[in-house]
């Protein structure tokens, strides 16, 4: 079985070619479609994925793929020691690209037995390449980072926590505090992206709501976790992948030293159903 290094240095290629072929059609207006659900597809997002498929199965012809623009993929089994499957979101945050706003990336995870190993988000609009393995540190463009490690009420300033537009009012409603251990922090559409910013420090912690998928959160849980934070449930656990994706609940992702204030904020927001 091939190092965790070198499955990592096979997503960094792939990333590398990949945020080219999104680049090339940026700020162009590529042609889109509405999916099911009122979420937009562009020509650039298919034509990513298509390049990821062919360069990620060829290197790994025995591996499988689950990508936010593919068909279903065949189902895999998380017990099994050799199931290895790629998890890819060839553009995510595809409102905020066809936008000509820099707050999106290429999201690539390679998972075995349920838990991404290798991880890769780039963000080419921004030069920013995010970068961990299960074995290794987190890194931002070579520099490694890591997460904040304020816990809010007492700590003399507040959380920096990034949430959903759709629930500003509600936080306005909380306890003072509660509501005054967290600053709101406007979240960026893309989730893998966000997570990257909670792994670098630059954001406390984010809320993510329910029906998200694996592609969207993959890469970024593992360099969170890497970065020493965690993406978790609301019932404290992590997040479990396979070749049938998944749609979450209610995620939390902090610092270990904020998680407790996170989980208690996403408690007094509940429910955050839609």
């Amino acid at each position: 079985m091939r190092s965790q290094r070198e499955e990592l240095e096979l997503l960094i290629e792939a990333a590398r070619g990949a945020a080219e072929i999104a680049m090339s059609y940026f700020g162009r207006s590529p042609e889109v479609w509405m999916k099911a659900g009122h979420s937009p597809v562009s020509e650039a997002d298919y034509a990513v994925d298509r390049y990821l498929k062919s360069v990620l199965l060829a290197a790994r012809p025995g591996y499988g793929w689950v990508s936010e623009e593919s068909e279903q993929p065949r189902t895999g089994n998380i017990e099994d020691a050799q199931s290895r499957f790629f998890v890819v979101d060839p553009i995510d945050g595809t409102r905020a690209y066809l936008r000509g706003e820099a707050t999106w990336c290429v999201s690539l995870a390679l998972v075995s037995k349920g838990r991404p190993v290798a991880g890769v988000i780039h963000a080419p609009a921004l030069s920013e390449v995010f970068l961990a393995t299960e074995e290794g540190a987190a890194t931002c463009n070579g520099r490694p980072i890591e997460v904040g490690q304020r816990w809010g009420e007492g700590a003399g300033e507040a959380l920096s926590v990034a949430m959903p537009d759709q629930l500003r009012g509600r936080f306005e409603r909380l306890d003072p505090p509660l509501r005054d251990a967290v600053t709101p922090a406007k979240a960026v559409p893309s989730l893998a992206y966000r997570l990257a910013l909670v792994a670098d420090g630059r954001l406390d912690a984010t809320l993510i709501r329910p029906r998200c998928n694996d592609w969207d959160i993959a890469a970024g849980d593992l360099i969170l976790k890497r970065a020493g934070g965690r993406l978790v449930d609301t019932n404290g656990q992590d997040i479990l992948y396979s070749e049938s994706p998944n749609r979450h609940g209610v995620l939390i992702a902090a610092s270990e030293a904020s998680q407790g204030l996170a989980m208690r904020l996403a408690e007094g927001l509940a429910p955050i159903t839609r």
